[in-house]
């Protein structure tokens, strides 16, 4: 069996970075661009934890950077669900077109 390289997690987190940067550019729907970007985090998040265990294996820092990414985007998925919410009570739908934020 061959070990999984830097290469190959780089490969996957390039992957996951771009289908996130894609979700968030084409789609409509405020959920799914909430999802767009914890995939573009969690792909942020597989560099860290990469490169500190093959550059820096003696070393938490890339484990710390990872644990408060993880953190902010816990916070940043509540705020945005409390906003979406806030929105589909007041004008019943969570498509971006339809939610003129000036407005409110």
């Amino acid at each position: 069996m061959e070990n999984i390289g830097l290469t190959h997690i780089l490969f996957v987190s390039t992957t996951l970075f771009f289908i996130g940067v894609y979700g968030f550019l084409t789609r409509k729907n405020m959920i799914t661009m909430l999802m767009a970007i914890e995939l573009i985090l969690n792909s942020i998040n597989m560099n860290f934890v990469a490169f500190n265990k093959f550059l820096y294996a003696d070393k938490l820092d890339g484990i710390f950077f990872t644990v408060f990414i993880i953190t902010i985007a816990a916070a940043e998925a509540a705020v945005a669900i409390a906003i979406i919410i806030h929105l589909y009570r007041n004008i019943k739908s969570i498509d971006v077109d339809e939610a003129d934020i000036m407005k409110y």
